[in-house]
């Protein structure tokens, strides 16, 4: 996951407003910074940070509710519609990619080990991934699915994957329904209360 940007511009004694606009103003830019990964359908990582960029947006504009100008709700609504559409995205990739593991490993695909190292090696460097218990547990011979298991699991595999295209198809086009939020959310924060 994407660390936070550090704000820089805030002032102690700086009334409350003026700090919330600078903070809204920056985590604003941070989600567009994720912007150019959009139209990568999958770019999990990329998209997945987007969702955090939101999110940080979200709380954002939740927590200095009182003090940004009324019309900051119209962003709010937006950004808590986006984070939600990308969860659901999401949650989705992470299924696929769990039930690909499953199916996979009885498969004779990637070897025990070699998996479950991937799994420790992109957790130890910070990136979103598999939990390598889960992927142990996955991967463990001894719970192999039978074929009416299996057949069940495939059929699930290629539900998951529809139902994540449709939901990158809502993500994608409720993103370029937005093509004036960035600047109508920053006119709406260097407007004076």
């Amino acid at each position: 996951m994407a660390k936070a940007k550090t704000i820089s511009g805030l002032r102690p004694e700086a009334p409350t407003g003026e700090n919330a606009r600078i903070i809204a103003k920056a985590r604003l830019e941070e989600m567009y910074g994720w912007e150019e990964h959009v139209d990568h359908p999958y770019r999990i990582h990329e998209l997945h940070n987007l969702r955090i960029a939101a999110k940080r947006l979200r709380y954002t504009l939740e927590i200095f509710a009182d003090v940004l100008p009324e019309a900051c709700r119209f962003m709010l609504n937006e950004v808590e519609q986006l984070q939600e559409e990308l969860g659901a995205l999401h949650d989705s990739d992470m299924m696929v990619a769990l039930l690909r593991l499953c199916l996979g490993s009885q498969d004779g695909g990637p070897g025990y080990e070699t998996v479950l190292a991937r799994a420790r090696q992109l957790q130890a460097k910070g990136k979103y991934t598999l939990n390598p218990d889960i992927v142990a547990h996955l991967l463990d011979s001894s719970i192999a699915p039978d074929a009416a298991q299996r057949s069940g699991l495939e059929w699930l595999l290629r539900d998951l994957q529809q139902r994540r295209e449709k939901e990158y198809t809502a993500f994608h086009q409720h993103w370029q329904s937005l093509h004036n939020f960035r600047v109508e959310s920053l006119t709406i924060l260097h407007a004076k209360s």
